[in-house]
């Protein structure tokens, strides 16, 4: 069996009582298993910090996108407009589903370096009063950069406009005050900071805008508020077969989490690991491409160190000495990419900054001292 260090936005490195979790077998039909449902949605809201009065915790079958879908596929009519704004990746596939199901999709682009602006935002609002929707990405994870959702959902609020927020890869690994932010919908994922695996998503919903869409979805398995409908009514019970394995290590991660000292103790981890790992990539010369006041402590994006840079060389040296890297999803940059989430550690940081060292096509020479860099 492998012993790689995933050093990916999700799905990442999982603690071994996580791992063992999964060794057990469970019906869908248990009432221990529902109530373990019930528990993890419980739990998503007070990370949230958010009342089961107002808001409801929605766990949906598949990856991140697809809780992404179920909320556009519910929450949005034929009649609607949905405003996305688009600085990455993730953004444009937000835009992709919209249009897909033939929604009214307006969107709004910037550089993939630069972080949404609200003050163009809002602007852009002034001109198009038909939005009903806005879409954006809170950390996107094509750069690693950080978007000012307070600032855009406030404005947003006070136009009427419904909001949807893609919290994947910052849900439970960086503070966020859903409660303050108001969003009508936040979606993340199992596999990303909480450090469970993949196999659902979840939607954490306005209980009052969600009850407004019983018949809106065109999806029978994406249907949103039949999901939430069912869940409430049956104490945790899934429509269709969950996977059960996933369920029960999420809640093991949820455990986990808790006895780190919770959300601000993992971004206190994943900020040391972020910098500590930035330091020591610039003492061997590569470059990152974002500013330091809008890079995450999730995931960093680095320039190709040389014209002739061998990514997948790099890549298969550093699998060989058990690190799993991320290429580079910048559309006009040549860049990998770095996460640092998960069961990582300064001492896999470290070791991770030797390896590198020891490669043998380098933008500048090594120290022989390395260590003395990265601490």
């Amino acid at each position: 069996m492998s012993d790689y260090i995933l050093l990916t936005p999700g799905p990442l490195t999982t603690s071994q009582a996580v791992k063992e979790t999964m060794l057990n077998d469970w019906s869908t039909w248990d009432v221990d298993y529902n109530e373990t449902t019930q528990w993890i949605r419980r739990e998503l809201l007070r990370i949230a910090h958010v009342s089961e009065e107002d808001y409801t915790a929605v766990l949906i079958q598949g990856s991140g996108s697809y809780g992404i879908e179920s909320v556009i596929n519910t929450g949005i009519t034929a009649e609607d407009t949905i405003l996305v704004l688009e600085n990455g990746a993730y953004g444009r596939r937000m835009a992709q589903m919209a249009k897909g199901y033939g929604i009214n999709t307006l969107e709004l682009t910037f550089a993939e370096d630069q972080p949404v602006d609200a003050n163009q935002v809002a602007a852009f609002l002034e001109l198009h009063p038909e939005v009903t929707h806005l879409g954006m990405v809170h950390l996107e994870t094509t750069t690693g950069i950080l978007n000012p959702v307070s600032e855009v959902l406030v404005d947003a609020h006070e136009r009427g406009i419904e909001t949807i927020v893609d919290a994947m890869s910052s849900f439970g690994g960086m503070p966020i005050d859903v409660a303050a932010w108001n969003p009508s919908y936040l979606v993340s994922s199992a596999n990303k900071a909480i450090q469970g695996v993949p196999g659902f998503a979840f939607v954490i919903a306005k209980r009052e805008v969600l009850n407004q869409h019983s018949t809106t979805a065109r999806s029978l398995s994406l249907d949103l508020y039949d999901q939430n409908h069912e869940m409430d009514t049956h104490n945790g019970k899934w429509r269709f077969t969950s996977p059960t394995h996933v369920v029960y290590a999420f809640a093991k991660a949820l455990e986990e989490l808790r006895a780190e000292g919770g959300v601000a103790a993992r971004y206190a981890r994943y900020a040391n690991n972020q910098q500590k790992l930035e330091r020591g990539m610039h003492a061997l010369g590569f470059k990152t491409i974002l500013a330091d006041d809008v890079q995450s402590p999730i995931i960093t994006s680095y320039m190709f160190p040389t014209a002739d840079f061998d990514f997948q060389r790099f890549y298969d040296y550093l699998k060989a000495k058990r690190f799993v890297i991320y290429p580079g999803k910048v559309s006009k940059l040549p860049t990998f990419r770095l996460g640092n989430i998960g069961e990582i550690y300064d001492a896999d940081i470290d070791e991770l900054l030797t390896a590198i060292a020891g490669y043998d096509i380098l933008p500048i020479p090594v120290l022989a001292d390395f260590k003395t860099i990265t601490d």
